[in-house]
């Protein structure tokens, strides 16, 4: 049977999102949103990766790899999340379309042509980063499409509703504040205000109190026949509205033939989900010719403004998260790349069942070497011969006599085993479905193993491990306390639910940078 998801259940969605960060702020015992990065060696597994780079796969299998794989994690706060819609920047000579409540597969937007409200181009920033919606755009019966809108809307009235001289009739919505456009403004969309129903902003405020349910603005003349309207039809009359609401009233005025030419809202009344324009009521006309007719066009559910979510199609949500590098506590790494960002929720705190809910974590493992001006290039494997551990260097740094290195250990390296065989895999590629078996060998030789105090060999040279403790270098170095020469993450890399994934080329950090990350997440 047909059935369809509404758009209010993804508003909806884009809602409880937004709603449930600032729940585990309120609530500490819950587990943590994070941003993380990734994946400091595709070309390990794909050489083409930054001209060919592989699309994310949805299953737990590749879930677990993107976990093994996470250098860092930055916690998602209240204030780094807001709901955003596409940008669509006002520019002089366009021809935009108007909001309608009745778009459809028969019944096509103006000029976008979708089928869709949210799809279309009905509201516009202008210059000074105010956004309104489109309530007319010129449309009349010999011009369906509208005009092109020639002068900006710049005004803050929440009661305006006037055409300005292009034909364009422009509701003021809302102002993004400069916080807000410094913060989330993208390339491709623009935020929309938190907590729009209890916000105490004074233009926020007076939109929504100009919100008047069922409030008719709008009535477009769609065919346009003769009525006997005798001397002076310029002068208009004034028609009742008709429908389910009350109290609408609007003019009628003709040009010299006695075609209707224009329709101005009177009074907007209020309650109606439908309505009709009553001309016939007050103007006769030769009954053999057609009626005209009128689209009164009913706004959003509690009139224009009431919610701002529903008027303008608010179900993306923008994330932002920027990582900085930090001297003291240093948990993300310098001296590499990184190919993957993601969402995770409910990683555990390494060691423990408690979530994790610092501001920032480490994903990566830490062994200190005794030795210095070592020959160690970041991605390079180190290997554990007494254990069969393995890794994959992400950075290494001198200080004192000892080298701190810092790896990650993926299932890549150990295992992908075969039913129709014991055989694992020592390392392949994990995008392409039938790799590389030359190598292989008994799975009971590849199980997998963390580093202890053993020496370690890495690129043919074998180096001891300093016997280093947390009280060393003030108790941490390279954002991770040691024991034994030893560190763990801050994150348990086993833990957690991947939200989101998304595969880039490679970014190598410097200790000089920062990166911005905006994630769009539409529902």
């Amino acid at each position: 049977m047909p059935a369809i998801i509404t758009d209010n259940l993804k508003i909806q969605n884009c809602t409880n999102f937004v709603d449930s960060i600032k729940n585990v702020e309120d609530n500490p015992s819950q587990g943590n949103y994070y941003v993380f990065i990734g994946y400091p060696n595709p070309d390990e597994y794909w050489n083409s990766w930054n001209t060919n780079t592989q699309s994310p796969i949805d299953n737990f299998n590749y879930h677990n790899s993107y976990k093994e794989s996470i250098l860092g994690v930055k916690k998602i706060t209240s204030s780094d999340v807001i709901r955003a819609i596409p940008k669509i920047v006002w520019t002089s000579g366009t021809r935009y379309d108007m909001y309608r409540h009745d778009y459809s597969v028969y019944n096509l937007s103006g000029n976008s042509q979708f089928p869709r409200l949210y799809d279309s181009q009905y509201y516009v920033m202008n210059s000074e980063f105010n956004v309104y919606m489109c309530l007319n755009n010129g449309t009349n019966p010999g011009n369906l499409k509208g005009v092109p809108s020639t002068i900006e809307p710049t005004h803050t009235d929440t009661n305006e509703y006037v055409d300005r001289g292009d034909g364009y009739v422009w509701k003021f919505m809302y102002s993004i504040s400069p916080a807000d456009y410094l913060k989330f403004d993208s390339t491709d969309y623009i935020p929309v205000p938190n907590n729009w129903k209890t916000s105490n902003n004074t233009l926020i405020s007076e939109v929504r109190s100009s919100a008047i349910p069922g409030a008719i603005r709008t009535i477009l003349i769609e065919r346009s026949t003769q009525y006997l309207i005798g001397t002076d039809p310029e002068l208009g009359v004034v028609c009742p509205i008709l429908g389910d609401g009350t109290g609408g009233t609007a003019l009628v005025t003709f040009n010299a033939e006695g075609y209707p030419e224009t329709v101005e809202v009177v009074n907007p009344g209020s309650g109606y989900t439908y309505a009709t324009l009553d001309l016939d009521s007050v103007v006769p006309r030769d009954t053999s010719i057609e009626k005209s007719i009128f689209n009164v066009i009913i706004p959003p559910p509690g009139g224009y403004g009431a919610d701002i979510y529903k008027d303008l199609g608010a179900f993306r949500c923008l994330v932002y998260s920027r990582i900085e590098n930090s001297i003291t506590n240093p948990d993300f790494i310098v001296g590499n790349e990184f190919a993957r960002v993601g969402i995770i929720k409910d990683v555990l705190s390494n060691g423990s069942g408690s979530y994790f809910s610092g501001s920032t974590g480490s994903g990566v493992y830490g062994i200190a070497l005794n030795d210095t001006e070592l020959s160690i290039t970041p991605d390079d494997l180190i290997t554990q011969s007494s254990t069969g551990a393995k890794g994959y260097i992400v950075t290494s740094e001198e200080i004192g006599s000892a080298t701190f290195v810092k790896y990650i250990q993926s299932r890549e390296l150990y295992v992908d085993t075969y039913s129709s065989n014991d055989y694992v895999v020592k390392s392949f590629d994990p995008y392409v479905s039938n790799p590389d078996f030359s190598g292989i060998t008994t799975s009971s030789s590849y199980t997998y193993s963390a580093f202890n105090t053993s020496s370690v060999t890495i690129d043919s040279n074998t180096y001891s491990v300093a016997d280093i403790d947390g009280s060393e270098y003030s108790g941490e170095y390279l954002g991770q306390t040691y024991t034994n020469g030893l560190s763990n993450p801050d994150i348990n890399t086993k833990s957690g639910d991947i939200l989101y994934v998304d595969n880039r080329s490679t970014i190598t950090r410097a200790s000089n940078q920062r990166e911005d990350i905006k994630i769009i997440i539409e529902f």
